[in-house]
């Protein structure tokens, strides 16, 4: 471990941190968001655009990174974020922020893939576990994001939470130009620029970039801002499913350095079936990390410490499962089947169990949160450090683009399946609820039912005391937002209903999985 070693696995540390904090910061605040911005109508897409682009990416990055050498990679990364988190901090309107989520997105693709590639590749294979756990970690001082997002938005303003992601992806921006020098990766040894050109899969990136986009649009779009019978949700959907199957023909039949080398499949059933879980991993993932925050802040009150210290089991337990069954998967030297089943189980246990919150039992959650972020955590890295152990040395770039991929592309697909699920739900018991409220005290006009149910829905409270026959009267202001939060717990509960689904197909496929202790020798050369 010389000082050059160790400022380089630095350097990924804030490479992977940079990653993550623009979704868990701004995915704490959106009420503060829109009310400033607007946009109210299409927030989400801020959520899905990050998602989208970096699930986009990261296939095409990933063939990159193994062509090139990841250092130029990883830079270009970080500079995305920071071009992505000054046009969020300066955007004026909600499409602004959209686009910048989507560049960041761009770059945080880029950075999660390197820093646990990157990472993985400077341990020993059969401490890789351990190396990588101690890189998740460092995530610890953004566990509280809720907390910090609340009160970076309460006390001063949203922005700002654009300006620390931007000074954080700098930092390591820097200490990579300065510390981390990796090799030509070996699968470019002796080709010149324009061999290496030739053999990038332009058609498999297009078709796949493409094809997802289109599918999601539509996904995002069906039962939500249109009819699924819609053409605007049908045409999407349709043409980005068959855009995907061609993806798959041409890479499997017609592409000569297809994307993801056949060469990499060493354990078929085990790589697909990992696969799955972190598929399902990444919908329940997200289902708590984009839901519960909001939940916390809809059902229980908009004090931001009140907010933040909701949140804070739910980071530290998804942290800790990660760190734990990573570490144990070196120390075990495989038992990855044992693993997965008991993080599974824990997963579909948890997030399911959440279906009982409701605006005054918070003290029967924290448990629950604990066990649901524990089962997440052990899932969602430590599945991917599996596929990388099973892959030979030269794709392991490879196969951390595609593992983060498929985790974000389920996180995504769950995103929007838990949001539409949430939405016609809410909209029936907020009618229930807060109708009935307003019409007990006399306040009989749809139009002006409809209008305090949007803004419930939008979180925009203030707002509903400025409205005829509510202002001036708080006690009435009050009982209202009461039947909002009542209608937000009904609604949120058929989310975590939903997921038990997704997590009883990773329970399922974890029963099935090979062991990986065959894989774990140490065979890996030195790379600096």
């Amino acid at each position: 471990m010389t000082h050059k070693r160790r400022m380089a696995l630095v350097a990924q540390a804030f490479l992977w941190t940079g990653s993550q904090i623009p979704v868990y910061l701004f995915g704490a605040v959106p009420p503060y968001i829109y009310r400033d911005i607007g946009g109210v109508d299409h927030w989400t897409w801020f959520v899905l655009a990050n998602l989208l682009s970096l699930a986009a990416i990261c296939p095409f990055v990933g063939s990159l990174s193994d062509l090139f050498g990841r250092r130029y990679v990883a830079l270009a990364g970080a500079a995305l974020i920071v071009i992505g988190m000054i046009i969020c901090s300066l955007a004026p309107h909600m499409d602004a922020f959209i686009a910048g989520m989507s560049i960041a997105g761009v770059g945080a693709g880029i950075e999660e893939l390197t820093a646990l590639a990157a990472t993985a590749e400077l341990a020993p294979t059969s401490q890789r576990g351990k190396y990588v756990a101690v890189l998740i970690f460092t995530i610890l001082p953004f566990c509280p994001s809720v907390l910090w997002g609340q009160l970076i938005a309460y006390h001063s303003s949203w922005r700002y939470i654009g300006l620390l992601c931007a000074l954080w992806a700098f930092i390591g921006l820097v200490l990579t130009a300065i510390f981390y020098f990796p090799p030509p990766r070996v699968n470019s040894e002796g080709l010149t620029r324009r061999d290496v050109l030739k053999r990038i899969d332009y058609v498999g990136g297009f078709l796949s970039i493409t094809g997802m986009m289109l599918f999601m649009v539509g996904l995002q779009y069906g039962g939500y801002q249109y009819p699924w019978t819609s053409r605007f949700v049908l045409a999407p959907l349709i043409i980005g499913f068959l855009t995907i199957v061609a993806f798959v023909v041409w890479e499997a039949k017609f592409a000569a350095y297809p994307m993801f080398p056949r060469g990499m499949n060493q354990a078929p059933r085990t790589l697909i079936l990992t696969l799955v879980i972190t598929f399902i991993s990444g919908a329940n993932f997200f289902s708590i990390l984009m839901f519960w925050p909001t939940q916390a802040y809809n059902s229980y009150g908009h004090d931001p410490i009140g907010v933040g210290l909701r949140g804070l089991p739910v980071g530290l337990s998804i942290l800790t499962g990660a760190c734990v069954v990573l570490w144990l998967l070196s120390v075990f030297r495989g038992h990855n089947k044992l693993l997965m089943i008991i993080s599974s189980v824990l997963m579909t246990a948890g997030c399911g169990a959440l279906a009982v919150a409701c605006v005054d039992n918070l003290y029967q959650l924290w448990g629950i949160l604990v066990v649901a972020g524990l089962g997440i955590g052990g899932i969602v890295v430590p599945a991917s450090i599996m596929t990388t152990i099973i892959t030979p040395p030269q794709f392991i770039g490879t196969v951390a683009a595609l593992t983060l991929s498929i985790r974000v592309i389920g996180g995504s697909i769950g995103y929007t399946t838990y949001y539409n699920v949430f939405l016609s739900k809410f909209i029936g018991a907020a009618t229930t609820n807060i109708g009935g409220v307003m019409y007990q005290a006399g306040l009989t006009d749809p139009t002006l039912i409809g209008e305090v149910i949007q803004l419930t829905g939008a979180s925009l409270l203030d707002e509903i005391g400025q409205l005829p026959g509510i202002a001036g009267n708080e006690a009435l202001h009050q009982t209202i937002i009461y039947a909002g939060q009542v209608a937000f717990a009904e609604a949120y509960k058929y989310v975590y209903l939903v997921s038990i689904a997704f997590g009883s197909v990773s329970i399922i496929a974890a029963l099935f999985l090979g062991d990986i202790g065959n894989y774990m020798d140490d065979k890996v050369a030195v790379i600096m």
